[in-house]
């Protein structure tokens, strides 16, 4: 069994606090593979998920502590090391806002786990939540 990595954009995050999937997934496959973010998703999250929690009437101490479970499972990592790939990935994406998950991947070479279209025809292989298992299970 070989060992793989993966890139999680700032929506998986947000999904892995508000729901039961993806937490069960990065779970499940911790141990195969490796779980990346930038640290722009971990922020977004941070900035977006209060909002969310509040507008759903949920509990948000209950999410903050999943949130601050995630990097157990998954690695932030800083924009110096896929600072080099900006560029590049700024030309790559249709919205701007998603170059460092871009970058990141570039960086590592590696898949994106995301539910947004944009990264599809960037050149990095994109998984979306429903299809990522099939890329989890080769490892």
């Amino acid at each position: 069994m070989s060992h793989q990595a993966l890139v999680l954009d700032a929506n998986i995050l947000v999904r892995a606090v508000l729901g039961q999937r993806v937490f069960k997934l990065l779970n499940q496959y911790y141990n195969t593979t490796t779980f990346f973010a930038p640290e722009e998703a971990f922020d977004d999250a941070h900035k977006y998920l209060p909002q969310i929690f509040e507008s759903h009437n949920l509990d948000w101490h209950l999410g903050a502590a999943v949130l601050n479970q995630l990097p157990l499972l998954v690695q932030c990592m800083n924009i110096d090391v896929y600072s080099e790939f900006e560029s590049t990935a700024k030309k790559r994406i249709r919205d701007i806002r998603d170059w460092p998950v871009l970058a990141l991947a570039l960086t590592l070479d590696c898949p994106v786990w995301t539910e947004d279209q944009d990264f599809f025809g960037s050149g990095v292989a994109t998984w979306t939540t429903n299809t990522v298992e099939m890329y989890l299970i080769g490892s």
